[in-house]
């Protein structure tokens, strides 16, 4: 490499998702060198085209997986005398999203799920109540301490639906759109690892087919 050469700095996430069909560098990267004048030419470099089948809905997604030394190879064709740092994933995911369904569809699906929580959770909560016998607990524990029969409605059942709601609200830190703390929330760092996991398992899958975009 010449003493001349000028050091440009790429970053790029696992997944990245992009809009349109054609996808040029600044849609997947973030750049950076003291030649600003190359980096405004690197960004609309042309990393992609996707192409739909005619088999296939125009709406459905599509990703294509790239190796870094891809797109180095790409910028080193067009501008051969940069030094190139990766600063990011040395292989990662293009996700093409067409377009955007309709909101009322969102919505409908959105509500449908949180039906299914709902009742999912309330069966799961009876059943683990009926295994381990809390309603008997609490009549044995309500005649010891009280001196007398408990008809099922009291403090203790009272209690502790209230701090079983509460305890649920607290552990997932989120009430509507609300969070009470600034920290991720449980189900947040879940997904993250899922997402992370899928992406991980469809990057060494397509690498092990040899699908993904790498050089020769």
């Amino acid at each position: 490499m010449a003493s001349n050469s000028d050091t440009l700095y790429i970053k790029i996430e696992q997944n990245v998702l992009v809009k349109e069909p054609s996808v040029v560098l600044k849609d997947i990267a973030k750049l950076t060198s003291t030649n600003r004048e190359l980096v405004n030419k690197l960004k609309t470099l042309k990393v992609y085209q996707f192409h739909t089948p005619a088999n296939q809905d125009k709406k459905k997604r599509q990703s294509q997986v790239f190796s870094i030394l891809k797109i180095i190879e790409l910028i080193g064709k067009e501008y051969s005398n940069v030094d190139i740092q990766n600063m990011g994933e040395k292989d990662f995911i293009i996700e093409y999203e067409p377009q955007q369904e309709v909101k009322w569809i969102q919505y409908l699906k959105v509500a449908i799920l949180c039906i299914f929580t709902f009742f999912g959770s309330a069966f799961t909560i009876m059943t683990f109540n009926n295994d381990v016998g809390v309603g008997e607990v609490f009549l044995d524990f309500y005649q010891q301490v009280m001196g007398k029969s408990s008809n099922g409605f009291t403090v203790l059942e009272i209690s502790y639906a209230i701090g079983l709601s509460l305890g649920i609200l607290i552990f997932f830190n989120h009430i509507g759109r609300k969070k009470i703390t600034h920290d991720p929330t449980p189900l947040q760092v879940e997904m993250r690892t899922y997402e992370k996991d899928i992406d991980t398992t469809f990057i060494e899958n397509c690498g092990r087919k040899g699908t993904s975009n790498d050089v020769d």
